[in-house]
């Protein structure tokens, strides 16, 4: 196992890393930005480096920047988190360039995932069904006709080097698609860097379940079973959970098998090891393909609640050259989990509300968890993610699981910034919700204010 590791991020999970590598003996490094040198993630680690100025570029996304300074710390890997340069083929490379370990897939993985529409072609050839789309990415206006006309309208426009839901268009009909298009194209330059995208037939109202995938160098790859995550705003997921209501108490059996399996199958594909996720969209009895995510989901606790697994100590050991040794039938789970993303934004309009927490007390319940990036006293910033905690309830049963978030919810005690509690407290108390009749419109049906 490694002596020492550099985190490569900031807030809620460097703090949850930080955690697991101080219980499996390893020492820590922080790197942090200007903006972040008083949050508790930095003070907590064994190790302190400043990178820059607020601005992600000038800090968590310079790639020479956090290099050098597990260099200077003499960390022997890096754990990168989730976004900022988690899936950043070039950052895993200047890792193994530097002699660092990248705690994530093998850096060849990463190339056959970067470019989102050759995934879905490279998956499709492995027999894994994706939503119907454009063949690549669409050069421009001319192509991007054609091909809608081929899928059929509503077209959704995705960013072909990101994921996450940033920038992703929909397109109604021919006279939506140039404005679309280029909507898309200049946010998927500014996130990612590269503005190619590419055209998927838009589904009105699917579910969207993802598969946590867990595999090793030596070849063992497994499924940890499914996440419902189709509550979302802006593309954005806002409440997850597992098991999926799809599949509670075996409904559904023979679905979530294929699944299951198109995600083992689609991981093999890419030469996956360490931890990801496969995300599908669910309509009926079929479901689609999408992406795959080449890292740590922020949503990954309630996975580790329902089946005891810590997928970050997993991480480490993966990239450390051990075996997985969970074998696929000795995998079981209990009870069900959900996981809700507080956020500092408007809870109707979902702006970010940046500020001072003045007040910032977390609740402490039986069942509950509460991963936070911050403490009372702290300032969130306008810089970066608005997100500054995630509740995880876990029960014996959904309802109880339920619940228990509703009461957390209401322990919560926040002044100086608006927070989306409310909305968490419309949708955990909504009959649809409950009910477990769930979609990615979820929010403008049912938890309006």
């Amino acid at each position: 196992m490694f002596k020492k590791i550099l985190i490569a991020n900031r807030g809620e999970i460097a703090r949850r890393i930080n955690q697991v590598a101080h219980q499996n003996g390893i020492e820590t490094v922080a790197v942090y930005s200007d903006a972040d040198e008083k949050l508790p993630f930095v003070r907590e680690c064994d190790q302190r480096i400043r990178l820059g100025t607020a601005q992600a570029a000038d800090s968590y996304l310079n790639i020479e920047k956090v290099v050098a300074a597990a260099k200077e710390a003499k960390a022997e890997a890096i754990h990168p988190g989730y976004g900022f340069l988690s899936e950043n083929g070039n950052f895993a490379r200047a890792c193994e360039d530097a002699g660092i370990t990248f705690i994530g897939p093998p850096v060849e993985a990463m190339a056959r995932m970067k470019d989102k529409s050759q995934a879905r072609a490279l998956v499709a050839a492995a027999g894994v069904p994706v939503v119907p789309g454009s063949d690549g990415t669409v050069s421009d206006l001319k192509a991007a006709q054609e091909a809608a006309e081929r899928v059929g309208y509503p077209v959704l426009i995705k960013a072909a080097g990101g994921g996450g839901g940033i920038g992703m268009q929909v397109a109604k009909d021919v006279s939506e698609l140039e404005k679309q298009l280029r909507a898309a194209s200049d946010r998927a330059k500014s996130a990612f860097g590269r503005e190619a995208v590419y055209l998927e037939r838009y589904l009105p109202a699917p579910r969207h379940v993802e598969v946590q995938i867990l595999g090793d160098r030596h070849g063992n790859l497994i499924h940890c079973f499914e996440r419902e995550c189709s509550i979302q705003r802006r593309h954005q997921k806002v409440v997850e959970e597992s098991p999926s209501p799809l599949f509670i108490d075996g409904k559904n059996a023979e679905l979530a098998k294929r699944m299951y399996a198109a995600a083992v199958t689609a991981a093999k594909s890419f030469g996956y090891a360490n931890a990801g996720t496969c995300e599908f969209l669910v309509q009926g009895d079929e479901f689609f393909f999408i992406e795959m995510n080449a890292r740590l989901q922020v949503e990954h606790p309630v996975t580790e609640k329902v089946t005891g697994l810590d997928l970050i100590t997993w991480q480490l050991k993966i990239a450390a050259g051990e075996k997985l040794t969970v074998q696929q039938s000795e995998l079981k789970r209990q009870g069900a989990a959900l996981e809700l993303r507080i956020y500092a934004e408007d809870p109707v309009k979902f702006f970010p509300s940046p500020g001072p927490l003045n007040t910032y007390k977390l609740p402490e319940l039986e069942g509950v968890r509460v991963d936070s990036g911050y403490e009372q006293g702290g300032t969130v910033t306008p810089y970066y993610d608005p997100m500054i905690a995630k509740l995880i309830a876990w029960g014996a049963d959904r309802p109880t699981a339920i619940s228990r978030a509703l009461e957390a919810l209401g322990k919560f005690e926040v002044e100086g910034i608006k927070t989306n509690i409310p909305l968490h407290q419309r949708i955990l108390s909504s009959r649809a919700y409950q009910d477990g009749d769930l979609d990615t419109h979820f929010l403008e049906k049912h938890a309006k204010p």
